[in-house]
């Protein structure tokens, strides 16, 4: 069980000249009384091929830290320009938040980070060497990937131990920096949703119904009726002949 989650994080300046400060207000949440600090990084991916190119921007101590819901605020250097390939300056790149405890890390906040030219005129014909104070840059906070690693917060006292621990197990590792997605496309030049998360099942053929039979009326007569009717019908119109024939008058030939 982890002992510190994190309830909310807001970036204050999402959207910001490119050698601004980040600045952010960050709500955790602690369950039982911690003996060591909290400590919390900011690190800018500098490259998507290696990490030796990443920063780490700032990063601050916090304790000790009460039970309940505390809230800081935490403010970082932009990233060195000489420090990142210049190839690799605009585009997507990746933004780290994480949070230790004993040198554990125990959650990592990541966003997305979009770096353009503010001027229009500047984005469609680029110049030659990189202008960082004309650049900005967009925090895609609606987007964050979360990751949370089990840890030794050492509460025994406090807390029941995880299975992990329990077992004898070995101390999880610390997740893998999420992926750099691929270059920025505009909306307008984005291809179209050719593919999703999931994929929509093929319709599934339904055999044909059987012709149903023609409905019989429920007055028509059977055959062997029907005869016998028709019969009857016969003979009452020979009777009505007959006394047709009896009530015509003779006239006498005398």
């Amino acid at each position: 069980m982890a002992v510190v989650s994190i309830r909310n994080v807001s970036v204050q300046n999402a959207i910001a000249k490119w050698l601004d400060p980040f600045v952010f207000n960050i709500t955790f949440e602690c369950i039982t009384p911690l003996s060591d600090d909290l400590e919390w990084k900011l690190i800018y991916v500098g490259s998507s091929s290696s990490t030796s190119f990443d920063q780490e921007l700032d990063s601050c101590m916090v304790g000790p830290v009460p039970v309940g819901v505390n809230t800081f605020t935490f403010e970082a250097d932009p990233p060195v320009p000489s420090k990142i390939p210049e190839e690799e300056v605009l585009g997507v790149t990746v933004l780290l938040l994480t949070a230790s405890y004993r040198e554990q890390e125990f959650v990592r906040v990541g966003y997305y980070v979009q770096t353009e030219y503010e001027e229009e005129e500047m984005r469609e014909n680029p110049p030659e060497g990189i202008k960082y104070e004309r650049l900005v840059r967009n925090v895609l906070v609606d987007k964050p990937r979360v990751t949370r690693v089990t840890i030794d917060w050492g509460t025994e006292d406090h807390l029941a131990p995880s299975s992990s621990s329990a077992q004898g197990g070995a101390a999880h590792e610390p997740a893998p920096l999420p992926p750099v997605p691929a270059p920025f496309m505009p909306e307008a030049a984005a291809p179209s949703s050719a593919s999703s998360s999931f994929s929509a099942a093929a319709p599934t053929a339904v055999p044909a119904a059987p012709a149903a039979a023609p409905a019989v009326a429920p007055d028509a007569p059977a055959p062997r009726e029907e005869e016998q009717q028709h019969e009857k019908e016969e003979e009452k119109q020979k009777g009505v002949e007959g006394e047709q024939r009896q009530q015509v008058p003779v006239e006498s030939t005398a």
